[in-house]
């Protein structure tokens, strides 16, 4: 019985990236000092941190602010975000994934000042209000869902209804980490659980993600990189047999 609340309490602190004690114990039906024992037991396998008044992820400690990611190889994020947008098409339906990388390619969409009637689907809170610009030429979705912090992105329950109910021409997403064995991965479980439901809903999916990430490796599997039908990067190194077709930005 412990065991199995410790995992539902892993799984909220993983799911709203900070939990406080009291609304666990609410959640869950047990006391305040039932909770502070199950984190304690948690904290120890290396599953949350500790923080005061509840709990947070051990991953948003390696997980870096939206805020904090932007000035970060921003000018290769910029040249992604360019050769993304030079894909799209007046008419379509596209995704955007929330991430700094993201953010660039929502700033390239806004520039080109040929789309029109472009529909574009979102997770990201941020991505939605750089894209609020160009309304009326865009009509911009938000899913619903959960709000996590950092990365100022929507996740289940409420995103995978809408997701699974779209079909999209265009996905366009960002990850942590390109292997070419361990695939396309991501620091955050729920944030890949909603990239792997928007490959699903799309026609072409398309990788987005600074040379830093190639060879990494991080916690939560998105999709085998050959999901995928373009990345496009900055760089690639000589010696990276990554299994996709790949653009470079320039």
């Amino acid at each position: 019985m412990s065991e199995a609340r410790r995992q539902q309490l892993a799984a909220l602190v993983d799911a709203r990236g900070f939990v406080r004690v009291a609304d666990a114990a609410d959640e869950l039906g047990v006391s305040d000092v039932t909770i502070r024992g199950d984190l304690s037991a948690l904290e120890r396998r290396g599953a949350v941190i500790r923080v005061h008044g509840g709990a947070m992820p051990s991953a948003a400690f390696r997980e870096p602010t939206l805020e904090a990611a932007l000035d970060r190889d921003a000018a290769a994020k910029r040249a992604i975000g360019r050769e993304a947008a030079s894909l799209v098409s007046s008419g379509q339906a596209i995704y955007v994934d929330a991430g700094s990388t993201a953010m660039a390619l929502a700033e390239s969409l806004v520039e080109r000042r040929d789309l029109h009637d472009l529909v574009v689907v979102t997770t990201g809170l941020t991505i939605a209000l750089a894209l609020e610009a160009a309304i009326p030429r865009f009509t911009v979705i938000v899913t619903g869902g959960t709000l996590r912090p950092l990365q100022h992105s929507l996740v289940n329950p409420f995103a995978a209804p809408m997701l699974e109910s779209l079909r999209l021409d265009t996905a366009f997403i960002g990850c942590n980490g390109i292997h070419p064995e361990h695939g396309v991965t991501n620091l955050n479980l729920p944030d890949a659980e909603i990239k792997r439901l928007v490959i699903g809903a799309s026609r072409r999916t398309v990788l987005i993600a600074d040379a830093s990430k190639i060879g990494r490796t991080d916690l939560a599997v998105i999709a085998p990189v050959a999901a995928f039908d373009l990345l496009i990067t900055d760089a690639v190194p000589d010696d990276a047999r990554l299994g996709v077709d790949t653009r470079l930005a320039r």
